[in-house]
């Protein structure tokens, strides 16, 4: 039975006992769980459920849950490889009871799936209960016939969620792979062989754990089960190795078409890192995580590389990974169309994190090579040397663990910790404060006394306030002086703190101007004054925004939430904020995405967004639950906290956002929209800049002014600049060949006239500042000139701090000294290696021209 069919006929067979089938959340946990950065269970999906804090519309529910097991306490990576059951991603197909039914049917429907689905022979499972779980131990008796001696009490089966939160025994199924495989039976010393794989997990969760470790019953009695399928699927189809089941297959053939090795004992550990590997990255991208050094992004980097390191172990020196994510794709991606419609981000992505990671690696390595050399099987490798590794040349401390197991070394990590915490020391002494650094502990302070800054400014930009406090350099004074620059913080404000990217406001302070505004922790504003008329805490003040700037800022700022829903109505869902700006009419906003955006999509963006402007659509704000919000589908900031209750921000049906920010009352207000660049922040981060409103009619009407003086220089007209320009580049070809040609034949006149002719063989030898493209067409002007004489041509190229020579022979020189052996000379005295060709015509590269002189004496010596 193939994974597919296992899945399926799961699903299928709990629909047939009234659950509903749902479909799987992404990889990331989102709002399921802050404390995690993957889903490494079917139940985290529903663990507010499990809470209490969200009522289910359905008692019963089915799944098949993706789920990705790296870092904290589930952290399977450093198995992935070298045992047969181990995976970073795997799939976990699980049924949930919600206060419906309880132990005996959950026994009841896991035996009848095991006897009459899959029909697995009951002498070959083994069962776990608790070990104070009597009634557990007497429903396997008593539904499935299982004596007294396959039903074994352990001390562990007791299932947490966490430190606090819903508990409760549970009951583990095994199956026996055989009397072949090592390892004991559950509870004994021998438990953790091979030999019985758990394939089952039924959790009576009808506990809960306090603070204080009190255990009591919660409410309602509920059900949470796992069944990792890759493990099923082994055990259906007589596989020892989960990394043999058919959904593999695909995937490790292609392992072994690209690298060119087959499979052997030796290298299997490689191909089913790679294999592992790369489902787990496709998964991950398609679910929005991108490369960065933290977070989500670093777990993905640090897969990634680990694939590269057992690519380069089966000899690859180049790129291959994203070659396999079609594969990964091909298996899954019709339960999982998530892959297909990410597929060119997968691609795209994998393959630059492996191009600007391979200088990395493969220093590196050949550093850990050299460094390993002398040391025998079980050594322990210095901790100095792998943070050197790790600080001078940017290799992972991961992968330097990795490789030194794969050659039978351990490191010594108490050293490797002691060197990374020296060099935070250092970094911390050396860390400089400036003398107006104010810390939180202030602000809080301050918000604790004086409560919250009330903001005013959706509905007015001119109000009186009451100054409530003063800082300068970091400390609270009571009043402010003349000349003085300070923080201000009123009880009240119209003033916007700079916040999800849109700037501060700036204005009026009474007579006094102010510069910026803050939020420097929330609920808490700053009105950074530069005092020209002084006033002191508790004094009654006029606040007075800049109406100028503010439209400004709104214009730019509504002019982002349309932006983004034409990206991802133009270049796809994947589309996520990164980052944002939006200042004065300026609007510059990043986000995921593998590549450039081209010109076309461009214009396309572009025009949703003007064509949403020119409908001038109504802006409505609404306060709403925040879980309401998210299940309307409203656009949430990746990484973004929310409180319970949240502001959304409609543009008619173009978009819905969850937002904060001051906005334009319609989108016409917006008046036009104009990206001006597009380029690369970070690898699959991209960032484009725009105008809106006047500035970007100012734009608009330089690039006319600039087009209309082109024009003018080109003695043409808009409608026939294009022909013009054409005709202009096409002349220009004409009389680039045309010099070309001239140059070439001055050079050939003036190369035969310094020829040395040395016992009847002319030899013509030069160095010239020209690229390797205008050197063979030189060398084969003059074996044309030559060809009724016997010659030796050597010319070297000394152009852009690149080297190159190309030799060229007579006919019958050719035939004692062909010009590749030849060449080969030369090569090695300009610091090359090798070269290639015919005989009477070879080209090598160095890099040492100071060499071309002893290169063309020996030459001469050499004929």
């Amino acid at each position: 039975m193939k994974l597919s069919e296992i899945r399926e006929e799961y699903l299928k067979f709990y629909e047939s006992k009234g659950h509903t089938r749902v479909a799987s959340t992404p990889v990331t946990t989102g709002q399921a769980d802050k404390s995690l950065l993957f889903m490494n269970s079917g139940m985290v999906a529903f663990k507010d459920i499990f809470l209490e804090k969200e009522h289910s519309p359905y008692k019963r529910i089915t799944s098949a849950q993706k789920c990705i097991r790296i870092g904290g306490k589930h952290n399977d990576l450093e198995n992935v490889g070298y045992t047969a059951r181990h995976h970073t991603f795997f799939e976990m197909l699980g049924n949930f009871s919600f206060g419906d039914y309880f132990k005996e049917k959950a026994i009841l429907y896991a035996w009848e799936f095991l006897s009459s689905v899959l029909k697995l022979q009951k002498e070959k499972l083994v069962i776990t209960v608790h070990k104070d779980d009597s009634e557990a131990r007497e429903l396997w008796k008593k539904i499935a016939g299982f004596s007294d001696d396959r039903i074994i009490n352990h001390p562990d089966n007791f299932w947490e969620m966490g430190k606090t939160g819903p508990c409760g025994t549970n009951t583990e199924i095994f199956y026996d792979l055989g009397e072949n495989v090592s390892g004991g039976m559950p509870g004994t010393a021998d438990e953790d062989g091979q030999r019985f794989l758990e394939i089952w997990n039924n959790v009576f969760m009808q506990n809960y754990r306090d603070e204080d470790g009190k255990i009591s019953m919660l409410p309602n009695q509920n059900i949470d089960t796992g069944m990792g399928l890759e493990r099923t699927a082994s055990v259906m189809q007589g596989k020892l190795d989960s990394y043999d089941i058919d959904t593999f297959e695909n995937i490790m053939e292609q392992i072994s078409n690209l690298t060119g090795q087959k499979q052997t004992m030796k290298n299997r550990t490689s191909f089913k890192v790679i294999a592992d590997h790369i489902r787990c990255l496709s998964f991950m991208i398609a679910d929005g995580v991108l490369p960065s050094n933290e977070g989500r992004g670093y777990v993905l980097r640090r897969i990634l590389r680990r694939a590269m390191r057992h690519a380069n172990i089966l000899g690859v020196k180049k790129p291959i990974l994203h070659l396999l994510a079609p594969s990964v794709e091909e298996e899954m991606g019709e339960y999982y169309p998530e892959l297909i419609n990410a597929n060119a981000s997968i691609i795209q992505t994998i393959q630059t994190e492996e191009e600007n990671f391979s200088k990395t690696l493969f220093t590196g390595l050949k550093i850990l090579e050299d460094e390993t050399a002398g040391l025998s099987k079980g050594s322990v490798f210095s901790g100095e040397s792998a943070f050197k590794l790790y600080d001078t040349y940017g290799f992972p401390i991961d992968m330097t663990k990795d490789a030194l197991r794969s050659k039978g070394l351990t490191l010594n990590e108490k050293e490797f910790e002691k060197a990374m915490k020296e060099q935070k020391d250092r970094s911390r002494k050396n860390k400089k404060f400036g003398t107006g650094t104010t810390t939180n502990a202030i602000w809080n302070d301050i918000k604790d006394r004086e409560g919250e800054t009330v903001f005013t400014g959706y509905s007015e930009l001119k109000s009186e306030a009451k100054v409530v406090a003063i800082i300068q350099n970091g400390k609270e004074i009571s009043s402010a002086n003349l000349n003085e620059t300070v923080e201000v913080i009123a009880n009240t404000t119209p003033f916007y703190g700079e916040a999800g990217g849109q700037a501060g406001d700036i204005g009026r302070l009474n007579d006094n101007e102010i510069l910026d505004t803050q939020k420097p922790i929330s609920g808490l504003t700053t009105h950074t004054v530069r005092v020209d008329f002084p006033f002191k805490v508790g004094d009654k003040i006029l606040l007075n925004v800049d109406f100028d700037r503010r439209k400004a800022n709104i214009r730019a700022h509504s002019s982002a939430h349309l932006f983004q829903s034409a990206l991802r109505e133009i270049l796809g869902s994947h589309c996520a904020q990164r980052g944002s700006s939006v200042k004065n009419d300026v609007m510059r906003f990043d986000f995921s995405h593998p590549k450039a955006v081209s010109n076309d999509e461009l214009l396309k963006i572009e025009k949703f967004v003007n064509s949403a402007i020119c409908e001038n659509l109504e802006i409505k704000t609404e306060n709403m639950p925040k879980e309401k919000a998210l299940a309307e589908g409203v656009v949430a900031l990746f990484g973004e906290k929310y409180g319970d209750t949240v502001r959304v921000v409609e543009m008619g049906n173009v978009s819905q956002e969850l937002c904060g920010g001051t906005h334009v009352k319609r989108t016409g207000d917006i008046g036009f929209f104009k990206i001006i660049s597009e380029g690369s922040l970070a690898s699959g981060i991209r960032r484009i800049e725009a105008f809106t409103g006047q500035k970007a009619v100012e734009k608009i009407q330089k690039t006319e002014t600039d087009y209309f003086e082109i024009l003018a220089k080109l003695k043409s007209t808009p409608e026939k600049s294009t022909s013009r320009i054409e005709s202009i580049l096409e002349k220009n070809k004409y009389l680039s060949a045309q010099l070309g040609a001239f140059r070439k034949k001055a050079l050939t006149v003036d190369l035969l006239e310094e020829k040395e002719v040395i016992n009847d063989v002319i030899f013509v030898t030069k160095v010239l500042d020209l690229s390797t493209k205008e050197l063979k067409p030189t060398v084969q002007g003059l074996m044309e000139k030559l060809k009724d004489s016997e010659f030796v041509i050597c010319l070297i190229s000394h152009f852009e701090d690149k080297v190159s020579a190309i030799v060229g022979v007579s006919e019958n020189i050719s035939k004692t000294n062909p010009a590749g052996s030849l060449v080969k000379i030369v090569s090695a005295e300009l610091g090359g290696k090798g070269g290639g060709g015919t005989p009477a015509l070879a080209q090598a590269g160095g890099t040492n021209i100071n060499g071309a002189k002893k290169a063309f004496e020996i030459l001469k010596k050499e004929i």
